[in-house]
Order: structure tokens, then C-alpha cells, then sequence
């Protein structure tokens, strides 16, 4: 499949802003604990004319057009989605850094037992997106120490995490369910 950078790019902004909180939140003039009496005379003082202290060009008064909390997240095509993902993985493949494994597990969670894994691959250096068939606790906890490994399920394939990986390992059960989705 073509490789289309701008593609990329806008599933990648899409996901990073679905992603933010968008709590962020100061207050207004209307908001700031003062009283709402006028500090002084509007005429005959020969100061400037004020309101309250709550005003914006007082020290300690309201935010005039500050951060309000608001959702970041848009609408992007499904369609749109499965081609970034597609491209992505051509991309990974195109370089030859994908690697397939056989579907394995791991009895108890141990980060020795994944890094191991990583370096009998020699790719323990680099960042890698491990993709399993389904969410398996001990396989997600043993890589979860690990600074440059990623552990994610099929279904949570995304282009993102595809991108940021240097290497991606995929298990021979996980890859058919790729090609499920993909299809």
C-alpha cells in the first residue's frame, strides 16, 4: 500500500487529541472571590475609571480569556482509521522490522523473562511494540517495566503506537486477527 505522510499525520493528531484531558480551567472576573464594590469614584479623583478588584488589569483579578474546560476529541472516518493503520504496518514491513514469533506466554509475570525474549530477538535496545491475540495479564505486566517495550492486544492496534516502534514482534495467532480486521 502507497505511504501517504499526511494520512498519518491527521490519525496521529486525531488520536493525540482524543487523548487529552481538557481539564484546564482559571478563572473569570465573575469567578474571583472580591467584592463587586467600586474602589473609587468615577469622577473627580483624577484616577483612571475602575470597577471591582475582580477586574482582569488587577493583580490577583479574573483571567480575561483564559482556558475553559472543553473536549479536544473530532470525528475521523473508520475508513480513513484502517488505512492509516495499513499504511503504517507497510511502512514497518517496507523497513523489515517486523518480526513474527510464535504465539507464546508466561506463567508467572517476570520483566527478566521478558527482556530475555527481546534479547533473543537482539532487539532489546530499541523500542518495540509487542501485538498479542488477546489481553494476557502476565505477558502485560512482565514488559510493563520495560522503558522501550509496549505489550498491546489486537484491538488496540493503532497507528500511534505502530509509529513510535522501532520493532514490531507479532505472534502468529495475533497476525490472522490482524488480517481479520484489516480485511
Amino acid at each position: 500500500m502507497p505511504i501517504k505522510k499526511h494520512l498519518l499525520w491527521e490519525v496521529v493528531k486525531w488520536q493525540l487529541a482524543k487523548r487529552r484531558a481538557g481539564t484546564h480551567s482559571t478563572k473569570t472576573r465573575g469567578e474571583v472571590a472580591y467584592s463587586g464594590r467600586k474602589i473609587l469614584p468615577q469622577k473627580g479623583t483624577g484616577n483612571a475609571r475602575h470597577g471591582d478588584r475582580g477586574a482582569p488589569i488587577f493583580v490577583g483579578g479574573g483571567v480575561a480569556h483564559g482556558p475553559k474546560p472543553r473536549d479536544y476529541s473530532y470525528h475521523l472516518n473508520k475508513k480513513v482509521r484502517k488505512k492509516a493503520l495499513k499504511m503504517a504496518l507497510t511502512n514497518r514491513a517496507k523497513e523489515g522490522k517486523i518480526k513474527i514469533v510464535e504465539d507464546f506466554t508466561m506463567e508467572k509475570p517476570k520483566t527478566k523473562e521478558a527482556v530475555e525474549f527481546l534479547k533473543s530477538l537482539g532487539i532489546e535496545k530499541e523500542k518495540t511494540l509487542v501485538v498479542i491475540p488477546e489481553k494476557d495479564e502476565n505477558i502485560m505486566l512482565s514488559f510493563r517495566n520495560l522503558p522501550n517495550a509496549k505489550v498491546l492486544p489486537v484491538e488496540g492496534l493503532n497507528v500511534y503506537d505502530v509509529l513510535w516502534a522501532q520493532n514490531l514482534v507479532i505472534t502468529k495467532s495475533a497476525l490472522q486477527k490482524i488480517e481479520e480486521r484489516l480485511s
